[in-house]
């Protein structure tokens, strides 16, 4: 059966266990990145929805995590509503790529570092409890490595992160519409309370995959289930929680290859262009960030997923065709290596 590029029986290849194979587990895999029931014991209930019991629910997700298959259970934080983050690259000599990605790497904050395809080889995100933390990041890396790291900061959001459904053609969720508005990035995170602090630091990890999580993850934080429960609530409501569920990984699902395709807008015109390339049902993400100039002329971004660079750049070259985009100065850049993909951390436990 052809589910949005993966078939049930290919996650086995995608280092499933094959215990957990079944139509069972596919809609705990793909249906619960999202709509994740915010109870005392959700994997009761997703078992229940799901044919399943507890226990098997868990083993299923702690089989699937042992794999690489899910990063994590937990949340997905919007961008630069906590703290602050940005895109950040730099160009590492060839000799020196391994060891100075490994130095990246090795900051908590971190939480992706790619090499890809281009004279800037080495991709990285940073997410940090505030602008002067991160640029104290961006000094460091300058300073260990002797590279000059440009940083991209999101201006405008027009599809990020809004899970990976497994039923279609490329794994994108489908999520947004041509036409639909660009969500707006704030000019300044909001600062959070101590006790919010708590559970943010106890959660960046993921939930523990045990009957009652949120107990456990609210004893971590030093407050109630019930408090838990209603902070990650109300920041779903709020914004600051883009989506709570099963965070999978492309890669070990059989999407081998993606690229980040960039272009060169004019200002008055990439609000309008960013909105119908989000809307296109093979763009995984897509957002507006600020140049570096002189170094990096790029203010349009879209990332392609797919099972071969073949098929990935005869998607972006279709796009690109029926758009119009490539009038303007473009680039495309594959992935090479993943050297780190782990879920935003914001407030590390060194307190930095």
């Amino acid at each position: 059966m052809s589910c949005h590029g993966v078939r049930t029986g290919d996650l086995a290849t995608a280092g499933v266990p094959d215990t957990t194979i079944g139509a069972s587990s596919f809609r705990l895999l793909n249906d619960y990145q999202r709509e994740f029931p915010l109870v005392s014991r959700p994997f009761a209930r997703i078992g229940a929805e799901c044919g399943l019991g507890e226990e098997q629910t868990l083993d299923a997700l702690r089989a699937w995590q042992a794999s690489g298959v899910v990063s994590r259970v937990g949340a997905v934080f919007a961008p630069r509503r906590i703290g602050a983050s940005a895109l950040a690259a730099l160009a590492a000599p060839v000799g020196r790529l391994d060891e100075i990605a490994a130095r990246v790497s090795a900051i908590a904050e971190v939480n992706h570092n790619y090499q890809r395809e281009h004279a800037y080889n080495l991709w990285f995100v940073i997410t940090a409890a505030s602008s002067a933390r991160l640029e104290e990041i961006v000094a460091r890396i300058d300073s260990e490595t002797g590279c000059p790291v440009i940083v991209l900061p999101l201006e405008e959001e027009f599809h990020i992160d809004l899970g990976f459904d497994l039923r279609g053609s490329n794994g994108r969720a489908v999520d947004r519409v041509a036409g639909s508005p660009p969500v707006p990035v704030p000019e300044a995170a909001c600062a959070l309370p101590g006790l919010e602090q708590s559970l943010m630091r106890a959660l960046q990890e993921g939930l523990p995959l045990e009957p009652r999580p949120f107990d456990a993850l609210g004893r971590k934080a030093g407050i109630s289930e019930a408090m838990t429960l209603e902070l990650i609530e109300r920041w779903l409501h709020e914004g600051m929680v883009k989506r709570f569920g099963i965070v999978v990984r492309h890669h070990e699902l059989g999407f081998r290859a993606n690229a980040m395709c960039v272009w060169d807008v004019p200002d008055e015109a990439v609000s309008g262009i960013g909105r119908l390339l989000a809307a296109e049902s093979v763009v995984t993400l897509c957002y507006r960030r600020r140049r570096a100039l002189p170094a990096w002329r790029y203010n349009l971004f879209c990332m392609i997923h797919g099972r071969s660079q073949e098929a990935v750049r005869a998607a972006r070259d279709d796009i690109a065709a029926r758009l119009g985009l490539d009038r303007w100065a473009h680039e495309v850049l594959f992935s090479c290596r993943r050297f780190k993909q782990t879920g935003a951390c914001y407030l590390p436990d060194t307190g930095k």
